[in-house]
């Protein structure tokens, strides 16, 4: 009896052992290569549980996901203006084709890195040397980013590997030529606000010239409105007293040498020697008679 279940323990731990042995796990992030005696025999890219048979086949395991090959120091490129530029780039990649990886680069990361690497730096070295540094630093940078992908694509098929995208992180001078990049960025923006200010200044004196003509029209429609206004009043009032003088015209005419008086002796300096028989002093004939007579302010009498 003990001999019995000796046996069929010893029969379940074999079975669970070849279970163990023949049973694997491919994960969603992964892809796995089947190998019989060093040959791969079958590729499996779904997840899933799997068999494959035990001590003569094994399975070697490929990441499915996107990597990133990012470089530490920035590569040093020459443009068509034969100036270096320093150039901080990385590559997005991923495995498409495992059993071809796995032949090209026997599955290894880092080799197929390397390779990658290599396409993508020649291919920026050729692309920097079509173009000048505002190129490169502006209109152009897309385009170069696309067109390395394209190119670098060719390449990566042959071991693979799809390149997923190729970006440049910074452009930048080296030290040596940062200053007189500097210098000339200076001077342009300096010449572009000399610019700015001296057409503000042509604005400033077309607004001012503006407002000047208008405050004349302004001032000149004023003016002749109230010279036409002054002109009516003083028509109302020439006829309301001629309307009113002309009922008594000998008290006009005495109203008016009074008037005359007045404005003829405004300080005590004024003198007028003058014919008493003179129609100035036609009021004052029979009060003064034939006489000549001296007439003065009557305050430079005191």
């Amino acid at each position: 009896m003990k001999i019995s279940i000796g046996i069929g323990l010893s029969v379940l731990v074999l079975l669970l052992l070849a279970a163990a042995l023949s049973l694997f796990v491919v994960d969603q992030r992964e892809y796995a290569l089947v190998f019989q005696f060093g040959e791969i025999r079958q590729t499996i890219e779904k997840p899933g549980l799997y068999f494959k048979a035990p001590f003569i086949q094994n399975v070697k395991y490929l990441d499915k996901r996107i990597l990133t090959i990012d470089t530490s120091l920035p590569e040093r490129f020459i443009t068509s203006e034969k100036k270096n530029v320093l150039v901080d780039s990385y590559i997005k990649w991923r495995i498409a084709d495992p059993k071809l990886f796995y032949q090209s680069v026997a599955g290894d990361e880092s080799r197929a890195e390397i390779r990658l690497l290599q396409t993508v730096n020649a291919g920026l070295r050729e692309e920097f040397g079509r173009f000048t540094v505002h190129d490169v630093l502006s209109t152009k940078r897309d385009q170069i980013m696309n067109d390395m992908t394209e190119r670098s694509e060719e390449d990566a098929k042959k071991i693979g590997v799809k390149i997923v995208d190729v970006r440049l992180k910074r452009i930048e001078y080296e030290a040596e030529v940062s200053d007189s990049v500097y210098q000339r960025m200076r001077a342009e923006r300096t010449r572009v606000a000399a610019e700015l200010r001296a057409l503000g200044a042509a604005e400033a004196e077309r607004i001012r010239a503006d407002a000047n003509r208008q405050r004349e029209v302004i001032l000149a429609e004023a003016y002749r409105k109230a010279q036409e206004v002054k002109g009516k009043g003083d028509a109302e009032a020439a006829a309301i007293y001629a309307q009113a003088f002309s009922r008594n015209p000998e008290f006009y005419e005495f109203y008016r040498s009074l008037e005359a008086y007045r404005e003829s002796f405004k300080t005590k300096n004024d003198l007028m020697i003058v014919d008493p028989n003179s129609d100035f002093f036609k009021f004052l004939k029979n009060a003064l008679g034939n006489k000549t007579v001296e007439i003065r302010n009557p305050g430079a009498a005191k």
